[in-house]
């Protein structure tokens, strides 16, 4: 088996949207994917910090999870990729570069990402004299420009 990332992304967005806040843990199904796999990824993500808990609910036949909430650790990294364009820009980056897909270097790349995103729409807003006073007309702060 490969870590599939892509995978790893669509558990956090499973776990956010259908854990009950102090219930039990719940039984992750990710369509396309088969129980052993998504049961691997979720051990995968325990130990990366990402879920708290799992429940171990393997029978002889298959391999399977139940998982309680997110960690911050995992609410943080799905916060940084819950953009497709944020989490297909950094795959293309981390491709590009040939640089190996994991928990760390995700994070890295698209905290870069948003935060350049962040400055070049400060940068234009306070470089922009009339956008700032129509946004702000009654604003005692003159921007430096």
């Amino acid at each position: 088996m490969q870590r599939d990332m892509d995978l790893v992304r669509k558990i956090l967005f499973y776990v956010e949207e259908n854990y009950v806040a102090g219930g039990p843990e719940i039984p992750v199904h990710i369509d396309g994917y088969s129980d052993s796999v998504v049961y691997e990824h979720c051990i995968l993500m325990r130990n990366d910090g990402l879920i708290g808990r799992i429940l171990d609910t393997s029978s002889l036949e298959s391999k399977s999870c139940n998982v309680g909430n997110l960690t911050s650790e995992g609410f943080d990294l799905l916060d940084k990729i819950r953009a497709d364009t944020v989490w297909n820009r950094t795959k293309s980056v981390i491709s590009e570069k040939g640089i190996l897909l994991i928990t760390g270097t995700i994070k890295t790349i698209s905290t870069a990402l948003i935060t350049a995103a962040a400055e070049g729409v400060t940068n234009s807003i306070l470089k922009n004299k009339s956008l700032f006073k129509i946004m702000y007309p009654n604003s005692l702060y003159k921007p430096c420009v």
